[in-house]
């Protein structure tokens, strides 16, 4: 059974799309998940689930809008993919307060003509690098205010800092083997 990581987008950051991580739990669980952990209340789970990743998705978002009433973007990537992001940060040889380095992961590839025209030196003190279907943020001070931050590629995408992505990596992990 593959280990998966399921992200819900605009969770719990304000007033709108609150769910409970009790009743998020309950939702996977409902369309066939197994050893569902959730992380932190931002709408982050690591799940067991005997298909791919499109059904997955397809089937949480459905159930959260019947049950929850809730209409919200959710990605799924594997344990592997994961794993895969951690390994391949561009940043990883500095040292950086993990809270500043976030990665945004995409619903596709980005769109080839708004990357082309991002004026990497306009971003400057912060900066972005493209990986396999994520992009890396590394915010100078927080992304409060930073042009990084309203960066559009054209696609979907749900951020999460690097202290939350390692541990959601690490419950993939811990999970598949424990």
């Amino acid at each position: 059974m593959t280990r998966w990581v399921v992200l819900l987008r605009g969770v719990n950051v304000g007033k709108h799309h609150r769910i409970s991580m009790t009743t998020f739990r309950d939702v996977l669980a409902s369309v066939g998940c197994t050893d569902v952990r959730t992380y932190l209340q931002s709408g982050n789970a690591v799940v067991g689930w005997e298909g791919g990743e499109d059904r997955l998705a397809d089937a949480v978002r459905g159930e959260l809008e019947r049950s929850a009433g809730l209409s919200v973007l959710v990605m799924v990537r594997s344990g592997a993919e994961l794993a895969a992001v951690v390994e391949a940060n561009p940043y990883a040889a500095e040292c950086f307060d993990p809270k500043l380095l976030h990665v945004a992961f995409l619903s596709g590839p980005p769109d080839p003509q708004r990357l082309a025209a991002v004026d990497h030196d306009a971003l400057l003190p912060d900066r972005l690098a493209v990986g396999d279907r994520a992009v890396y943020l590394r915010y100078a001070s927080g992304s409060q205010g930073s042009a990084l931050a309203r960066l559009r590629l054209g696609v979907d995408t749900t951020a999460r800092n690097w202290t939350t992505v390692t541990a959601l990596r690490d419950l993939a992990g811990a999970a598949r083997s424990g």
